[in-house]
């Protein structure tokens, strides 16, 4: 049995002494060369330069492991949720909002986004500020790029939209540093985000997501105006499953395919203040002990915009209003 383990495992030893965790991009291969021509034809970039900084990424196995196995596919409701929503998150949170209350206050007052919703997603994607990546943004979005195909065509606009952005902000390409899949500074924006979505809150002439929390808190309100936030209407509710419910339940989907009247003559118990029209969507998620039902409003699926995730929207949803009823229990 011994023998025929290592026998097993030796071929997975030898692959990782044969491939090194790095490797500099060779910038004289077919998909690299085109990528070069194409910045060059469609943006006017300088052929040595672009060349140089090319050559300066490194693809990464680490990277490559990682985009293989994010939490939202790998792991269930229960478990993704105990990440976010735990005690010390929340209190994070708490300081988060004493100490950035004047702009969220008036963010949330010009945007509509509401305050708990900004705390939320930064609270998810960065734990208030202290998790935001240390890779290259240059190293992650070329080896994805040119060394993961399945979504090969994806990282390239991604690595376009860096360069681009880099050029427009003054900014150094191998100074950047963010998460595995490219994703930068507190607000986890791809670059294609950043481009479109990132604000100067500060009216420094800077779009400062690295260290600027005013411009981090306007460019997530931002993101969510521009993908149709509506101020003042509701997000997620509770559900349960009444006696006319009949049949499984539908897959989750990103999209509001029912309506709260349809819902309701299906069999699902949920309670809103929208009108009978109003778009709605049952979604089924495996809590601990069972199965949880919520009922989806638009705002819902306005949050996904951001990470294509029921799981990431409801955990946003979740640690801000956590975060929200600490902050009352404190005031009263």
């Amino acid at each position: 049995m011994l023998q025929l383990v290592v026998k097993r495992i030796l071929p997975a030893s030898l692959l990782l002494m044969l491939c090194p965790l790095a490797l500099a991009i060779d910038t004289n291969r077919p998909e690299v060369q085109h990528f070069i021509e194409q910045m060059m034809e469609k943006h006017s970039f300088d052929r040595e330069a672009l060349e140089s900084v090319l050559a300066n990424a490194k693809s990464q196995q680490s990277i490559l492991a990682a985009i293989s196995r994010p939490a939202e596919r790998t792991k269930e409701w229960h478990e993704y949720r105990a990440i976010f929503v735990t005690p010390e998150r929340i209190q994070a949170g708490v300081n988060f909002w004493h100490n950035n209350k004047d702009d969220l206050k008036r963010i949330s007052k010009t945007t509509g986004v509401p305050e708990e919703i900004i705390i939320g997603i930064i609270g998810v994607e960065t734990y208030f500020g202290r998790i935001t990546g240390n890779y290259r943004v240059i190293d992650a979005l070329a080896t994805l790029a040119f060394d993961y195909p399945p979504r090969s065509s994806f990282f390239t606009r991604e690595l376009e939209e860096f360069l681009l952005l880099t050029r427009e902000e003054s900014m150094e390409p191998t100074s950047a540093t963010g998460s595995y899949a490219g994703a930068m500074g507190r607000p986890q924006f791809m670059p294609s985000s950043y481009r479109a979505y990132a604000v100067d809150s500060t009216n420094d002439g800077k779009r400062d997501i690295w260290t600027n929390w005013t411009d981090v808190i306007g460019s997530i309100a931002n993101y969510l105006v521009q993908h149709r936030w509506i101020a003042g209407k509701p997000i997620v509710t509770k559900a349960t499953l009444g006696n006319r419910w009949k049949g499984p339940t539908p897959e989750n989907r990103l999209t509001a395919a029912e309506t709260v009247a349809s819902l309701g003559h299906q069999g699902v118990l949920f309670s809103t203040e929208l009108g009978a029209d109003e778009k709605s969507q049952l979604l089924t998620l495996l809590g601990k002990h069972n199965e949880e039902y919520w009922v989806a409003f638009h705002n819902f699926f306005v949050i996904t915009r951001y990470n294509r995730s029921v799981m990431y929207a409801l955990a946003v949803y979740q640690v801000g209003a956590r975060v929200s009823q600490e902050m009352k229990r404190g005031e009263s």
